[in-house]
């Protein structure tokens, strides 16, 4: 764990608590160290899965037209920080619970987003080259936004370990990079990686839960996590991320596409990056259960997603009306009298018949 273990939190004064600490019941100490590895490696390999959808060609495509890009961080590092933000003031979270969100909504995008992108026929490459973007971009923009944020709680500003957060953030760009590398030279590898990363993501949620749960004791302290004001704030912030993310890209006249796109990477977070900060940032006794919130974010970021996709689905296949001059339907039919194929070309559409006829010379 090396800089993050806690003796460097105790040594360092700019680390110290000003707040009460909530001194849950800690975990044994087996359970803590699994539960703190397992955080590391899958940070590691999803990491490396998200670095191997990453292409320098399509990088530096959407760079030469950065208007989607920079919608984008506006969105990510605008929306989601402000919504954690006003949403622990109107819930009157607790210091640490809206520590723990804070940095939820401070977190980069994350690769979920780039599948989710793809349901809603929306720009893959554009979403693959924003979750690269704030990736880079979360090295600056999430320790300056936490302690602008943190600002408006009282006792604050010092709670957070911007020196151990930003190290974190610097540790992810090396796996991240090894994905790149193997994308390049052995990009045959990199679906299979990207489908583990992402399996792999999705089933240590499963087991972290279960592993802080099922210890004798700690039932009652796991209703922490999943208090109302936490269930509430796990469910509105995804939403208004996809909802705000869509209009922002609406009133910027993006297509149909980079719309849906940035309205996905906009409400979903890198939720492995955060679970990893909370848990190996903080001493266990403050932070509590408090880094499983991120595993109950994702199931409403998930939900809320898959929601919007039926629905965008429904309306395709229902609603959405042919444009007009449309001849796919009459193109497929043969007719006869050379109104059926033109001549090397295929099926044709129909003749304009209003044309005035050639004269024999």
């Amino acid at each position: 764990m090396g800089v993050f273990s806690y003796q460097y939190l105790a040594s360092n004064d700019s680390l110290l608590f000003n707040i009460t600490p909530t001194h849950f019941p800690p975990l044994p100490p087996i359970i803590d160290q699994i539960i703190s590895f397992t955080t590391i490696v899958v940070l590691f390999i999803t990491m490396v899965s998200l670095g191997c959808t990453m292409e320098v060609s399509k990088i530096k495509t959407h760079i030469l037209k950065p208007k989607g890009v920079a919608i984008a961080a506006v969105a990510q590092f605008g929306v989601m920080p402000l919504t954690a933000f006003s949403l622990a003031k109107v819930l009157q979270l607790g210091p640490m619970e809206a520590v723990a969100v804070l940095i939820c909504g401070c977190c980069p995008g994350g690769n979920v987003s780039n599948i989710l992108a793809l349901a809603l026929k929306g720009d893959v490459n554009l979403s693959i080259v924003m979750t690269t973007s704030s990736t880079f971009l979360a090295l600056g923009m999430m320790p300056l936004l936490l302690y602008l944020y943190c600002q408006g709680f009282s006792n604050l500003e010092s709670a957070v370990p911007y020196a151990g957060i930003t190290l974190a953030l610097v540790m992810t760009l090396f796996p991240c990079g090894i994905g790149i590398l193997i994308n390049y030279y052995r990009p045959q590898y990199s679906k299979t990686i990207t489908k583990i990363g992402l399996s792999l993501l999705l089933i240590s949620m499963v087991v972290i839960g279960l592993l802080a749960s099922v210890t004798r004791g700690r039932m009652n302290v796991m209703l922490t996590v999943l208090s109302p004001q936490l269930m509430a704030t796990a469910a509105l912030m995804p939403l208004i991320g996809y909802t705000f993310g869509y209009v922002l890209s609406y009133l910027f006249r993006l297509n149909g596409s980079g719309q849906r796109t940035i309205a996905m990477e906009t409400g979903c977070q890198n939720i492995q990056l955060c679970s990893a900060i909370l848990k190996v940032a903080f001493p266990p006794d403050v932070i509590g259960p408090l880094y499983l919130f991120p595993i109950v974010y994702i199931v409403f970021q998930v939900g809320e997603a898959l929601l919007l996709i039926a629905l965008f689905w429904v309306h395709q296949r229902f609603f959405k009306t042919p444009k007009k001059g449309s001849y796919s339907l009459v193109s497929s039919l043969q007719f006869p009298y050379g109104l059926g194929r033109g001549k090397g070309r295929g099926p044709c559409l129909l003749r304009n018949t209003t044309q005035p006829s050639r004269t024999a010379s």
